[in-house]
């Protein structure tokens, strides 16, 4: 087996890896320029689970050269093979990539002109001398493009960041809607966090009212081009088209042969003695899997086969290739099958909700195991140190800074992580940022800056409190004496992310919060009682323990469905909460999808990664789909044609599965007004969210 020296450290942490060919061998990118990527290049990415699961893309620029690409699939196979042959491979091409590598980098991907061919080498973190134009598209993936540096790039519907090293402008067209802007705001802080370690200055302009240092950056202002619309309309009835071809060496040269015309197909359709290409290339999708019983040289040849066999259909060279080994079959390709089960379907709901879901690890993966120097402080106008007894419970209404010292080799280095809680104060969030950059400069700038909002923190930040849960309590200043009273009846909902770490969040004291899926700790007068619902992992009850612990007293363990009066009526009596069928055994991750007519056509665009509340645009219907149920969720800003047209993209979406579900229920619901069998499908639905503008709090930050 031939093994690269890179691969020496490859998926030995959770977290996510990149390299990039250089003089076609594989060179590590630096983890803070993690999502930049140029468009002249080749990349190998592989993302590794606590499971242990692998995900290995291999990235084509449109510039990339011939030999390039060649090498990186070299790479990937030899990679896979290196792994066991049980990774999920995925092809990805510039701006049309999978959802599962747009999850990756929740603030956006950045494309920068040239390539390693054409001398450019990956930004230098502080490097002030700066100077570049990029235009911010989308609004559940983003994706940020260096474009020529002129106003000839601008047009008045998108927003573009002019980066001057020191300064960031982001410049809205007058005709770009706030999510857009809510979205370059993301953008804009990660080039400030991750490419300056907070050493930018982030200011937002609007059109029309350009200072000086852009004027003289881009020479004087001419006509701005009006709104440019996009041409690629999402088309669901795509989805349903698929075919299966059996991909066969056994004469010594590659045979395929015909299995099943269209989709949906049956599971016994695939024989483990052999490999098979499942063809949805009308929606520029090729999957091909692997037999575990197959011969190795078909096996090996799966990436090539799937190459080959998008030249013989005549398919776009955008053609994305999923390669998947029996038992990684990833939720796009189940999709297709009518009677689809995972083999370790049974074992609970924690088991099978990992399997086709990517974790959102942010650009920073794992550095280590967690088990260096942590020192945390809370924001209070200036940096006050919290009790390391306490360390792993944070307030809502607060924000912190942690810093992460490790050895690498003979150095020390250096993470901070800026924790911002979704009920703090603008001042807070403001105060943060100036204390990162403050701490940052006392280490003489070496730290690694990370922000992360409450709810999306990465697995390594949730490993630095040694197995323990991470635990969230409601309202503001935890320090002693000056915190926010407890009330005498507190609710903590646990649950464990799919990268397997859990958190503790205090909600609301209501029977409306349970989930059947999760564990509750409810502490009242009467009682400390552990709710476990029936879809319940053993992890969560772990973690209640935790909770118990420091809430003290004598727990009460309550199965769901076997509860004791005092413990409804310390809830305030008995409600209606999530205990969909699904939530139960989560066969099926559940997806959401935004449905917009921002660009003058109604698209559908899914939100890549897990998601959260936030991911909800106010100014759009939301689908989600929990498998065994569709909702509409129509937010307070969505237009007419948005609201008109929404039943009946919910409609096309479940006409054209290519599972072939048909008559699901399709549930609408209003901003403000979801029920428990919606937002139990959101960890700490938060029914207050929304009284604070979302675009207030991301300038905030700036």
């Amino acid at each position: 087996m031939v093994s690269h020296k890179e691969f020496a450290a490859a998926g030995k942490q959770p977290g996510l890896q990149v390299w990039r060919i250089e003089n076609l061998d594989l060179k590590p990118v630096p983890k803070a320029l993690h999502g930049s990527f140029f468009t002249g290049d080749a990349y190998l990415l592989l993302f590794t689970t606590s499971a242990p699961s692998y995900n290995i893309h291999m990235w084509l620029g449109d510039e990339c050269s011939q030999d390039e690409s060649g090498a990186v699939a070299i790479f990937s196979t030899q990679l896979d093979d290196f792994l066991g042959g049980g990774p999920v491979q995925y092809r990805e091409l510039q701006n049309c990539e999978s959802n599962s590598f747009l999850g990756y980098f929740r603030s956006g991907i950045k494309y920068q002109k040239g390539g390693v061919a054409s001398g450019f080498q990956h930004v230098v973190t502080n490097d002030s001398n700066v100077k570049r134009l990029l235009h911010i598209k989308g609004r559940r993936a983003i994706r940020a493009t260096e474009v020529d540096m002129s106003w000839n790039s601008f047009n008045k519907g998108d927003c573009f960041i002019v980066d001057l090293g020191k300064d960031v402008y982001q410049w809205c067209g007058s005709e770009c809607n706030r999510f857009e802007r809510l979205k370059a705001a993301e953008v804009s802080l990660g080039i400030r966090d991750n490419e300056r370690n907070g050493r930018a200055k982030v200011h937002m302009v609007e059109e029309g009212e350009e200072p000086a240092a852009i004027i003289e950056a881009l020479g004087p202002k001419t006509a701005i081009a009006p709104n440019n619309v996009d041409d690629d309309k999402v088309d669901t009835s795509n989805r349903k088209k698929g075919a299966l071809f059996m991909v066969s060496d056994s004469t010594g040269a590659v045979k395929v042969t015909a299995v099943a015309p269209s989709s949906p197909f049956k599971q016994a359709m695939l024989s483990p003695e052999e490999c098979y290409i499942l063809d949805n290339g009308v929606d520029k999708n090729i999957f091909v899997w692997k037999g575990p019983k197959a011969n190795m040289t078909e096996r090996k040849a799966a990436m090539a086969n799937g190459q080959q066999f998008i030249k013989d259909k005549g398919y776009s060279n955008k053609t994305q290739i999923q390669v998947l080994p029996a038992g990684a079959e990833t939720t796009m390709f189940k999709q297709f099958f009518c009677d689809w089960k995972d083999k370790d379907e049974t074992t609970g709901p924690s088991k099978a909700y990992t399997i086709g879901r990517i974790a959102k690890v942010a650009q920073h993966g794992m550095v280590d195991d967690g088990k260096g120097k942590v020192q945390i402080w809370r924001v209070e106008g200036e940096r006050v140190p919290v009790d390391p007894s306490s360390y792993g419970h944070f307030y809502g209404g607060d924000c912190y800074l942690i810093l992460y010292s490790y050895r690498l080799g003979a150095r020390e280095q250096h993470l901070i992580y800026t924790w911002q809680g979704l009920k703090c104060t603008q001042d807070e969030l403001a105060g943060s940022a100036f204390l990162t950059v403050k701490l940052d400069d006392s280490m003489g700038g070496s730290p690694v800056q990370v922000r992360v909002t409450q709810g999306q923190e990465p697995p390594h930040l949730m490993s630095l409190f040694q197995g323990k849960p991470m635990i969230i309590h409601s309202g503001g200043t935890s320090r002693k004496g000056g915190q926010s009273q407890s009330g005498t009846t507190r609710l903590f909902h646990i649950r464990q992310s799919s990268s397997s770490a859990t958190r503790a969040v205090e909600v609301e004291v209501s029977a409306s919060n349970l989930n059947t899926n999760d564990v509750f700790v409810l502490k009242s007068q009467s009682g400390l009682f552990v709710w476990q619902g029936v879809g319940a992992s053993d992890e969560e009850m772990d973690a209640a323990k935790h909770v118990v612990g420091f809430l003290g007293g004598n727990p009460t363990q309550v199965s769901e469905g076997k509860e004791p009066g005092d413990f409804w009526s310390a809830l305030g009596g008995k409600k209606t909460y999530q205990t969909s069928k699904s939530l139960q055994n989560v066969v099926k991750p559940p997806r959401l999808f935004g449905c917009s007519n921002k660009t003058g056509r109604l698209i559908v665009e899914e939100v890549p990664g897990d998601f959260t509340q936030s991911d909800l645009a106010t100014d759009d219907v939301m689908l989600l789909d929990t498998w065994d149920q569709i909702f509409l969720w129509v937010g307070n800003d969505a237009n007419a044609e948005e609201r008109n047209g929404a039943p009946k993209i919910a409609k096309e979406y479940v006409d054209s599965d290519p599972s072939g579900r048909r008559g699901l229920p399709i549930t609408t619901v209003k901003q403000g007004a979801e029920p428990p069998t919606f937002t139990g499908w959101f960890q700490a639905w938060d029914p207050k969210m929304w009284e604070t503008d979302p675009f207030d709090r991301i300038r905030a930050r700036f």
